[in-house]
This record gives C-alpha cells, sequence and structure tokens, in this order.
C-alpha cells in the first residue's frame, strides 16, 4: 500500500497507490469535497479519470504536463449529480477523452457520453479492465468500477453509492430498498472482505469493516 491511507484534504495534494499493473491517484476538488481518481496502466502509460467533479486545472496538473505524461483515454460519471462533473468538459476536451456513463443518468451531463455502459460492460485502462456494477437508488444510473487486481485484493470505486457507514442518500423507500438490494447482492454478495472501496467524498474502507453494519442500515432507513 506504500504511505496510502485513503485520506485527502480538500485543496490539499494528491495520494497516490502503485499496485503490479495500475496506480491509483485519489485528489479531492471543489467545495463538496469530491474525489476525482486517475488510473493509470503502468504498461501502456494510458489513463481513466474517474469523475471530473470540479477544478479542471487541478486535475490537468494530476494528469501532468510533461511528455512522459500518461494519455487520457477515458472519463467516467459516476452518476448525474452536477458535483461530479462540473470539469468534464474542459477535461475532455483538453485531452481528447472519450467520456462514459449509464444511459439513465446520460441526459444531464454537460458531455452527452461517447459510450454508454451498463451493468456488466467493461471499460479498458490500457492492459487492465475495468468493470461496471450498475447500483440503482441514489440515482437511476449510478455506476461502480471494479478492477480486480490479479496481485492482491479487488478495488472498487463507488462513487456516491456507498461509503463508509453507509448506503449513498436516497430521496424515499423504494429508492434505498433499490440500492441495498443492489449492494448486497452485487457487491457485498460477490465481493471479499478485502476488497477497498473509493467512494465519491471522503476517506476509503473496506468492504469487510462495512459489512457488520448492513444490518444497522437496513433499519436506520432512508
Amino acid at each position: 500500500m506504500d504511505d496510502y491511507t485513503g485520506h485527502v484534504e480538500p485543496g490539499g495534494d494528491a495520494a497516490r497507490r502503485t499496485l503490479e499493473a495500475l496506480t491509483i491517484t485519489k485528489l479531492s476538488v471543489g467545495p463538496m469535497d469530491n474525489n476525482t481518481y486517475l488510473l493509470v496502466c503502468r504498461a501502456q502509460n494510458e489513463a481513466l479519470l474517474i469523475d471530473a467533479a470540479a477544478d479542471p486545472d487541478r486535475i490537468s496538473d494530476l494528469v501532468g504536463h510533461g511528455p512522459d505524461r500518461p494519455a487520457l483515454r477515458t472519463i467516467v460519471t459516476t452518476h448525474q449529480h452536477g458535483d461530479h462533473w462540473q470539469a468534464l468538459g474542459a477535461v475532455a476536451g483538453a485531452n481528447g477523452a472519450n467520456t462514459a456513463a449509464h444511459p439513465d443518468d446520460a441526459g444531464p451531463l454537460p458531455v452527452p457520453p461517447d459510450f454508454l455502459v451498463e451493468q456488466g460492460d467493461t471499460l479498458s485502462v490500457g492492459d487492465c479492465t475495468l468493470e461496471v456494477i450498475h447500483l440503482r437508488g441514489h440515482t437511476p444510473g449510478s455506476i461502480a468500477l471494479l478492477y480486480r487486481d490479479p496481485s492482491g485484493p479487488p478495488h472498487l470505486f463507488t462513487g456516491d453509492s456507498l461509503f463508509p457507514g453507509g448506503p449513498g442518500g436516497t430521496t424515499n423507500p423504494k429508492d434505498f430498498t433499490s440500492l441495498m438490494d443492489d449492494l448486497e447482492e452485487r457487491v457485498f454478495g460477490t465481493l471479499p472482505d478485502d476488497t477497498w472501496f473509493y467512494p465519491g467524498h471522503g476517506d476509503d474502507s473496506t468492504l469487510g469493516a462495512e459489512r457488520p453494519k448492513i444490518p444497522e442500515w437496513r433499519e436506520r432507513g432512508w
């Protein structure tokens, strides 16, 4: 893990985690402490960005400016809420990157997605593969992205669908039940406890640390 803890300060330095085939760099941007994640394939030096939320200049600095900077090929938006895409147009335009989102959340985005992704689809970061998990409830088209590290635990980017301490916010009991059902079936029901997850705001956690709390979340409700 090097010295990566999953904590970054709003407006502060980025934190980088180096895996065998992939680096994951986390940066807090904007007034709502949004996390943006830059994933770089170490073999191909190609990159994918998760949630170009705000501060396009800081995101550009994250990608880099020198001749050895990674080629940013894809920007994925985890869901339609405006605090997750304020820099999308600027960053995509500056890098010539394709954009991707779930069709149910594509409408409000400022840039029409080049790729529409759904449950079970995959996206590439150079030689690395990310699996799309549709988590319905926080928004209709919220997605998570899963990287199955061949030499370590899985890594899951959950947007605003899962945080340390509970699921993302919902506006009615039906959406809450939908989100909890998807989290239990598609996340906790299929992935091991050592899966490290990276939320859309705040610190990271593991599924094992959160799993015992699921009955409390159900009881608490929306």
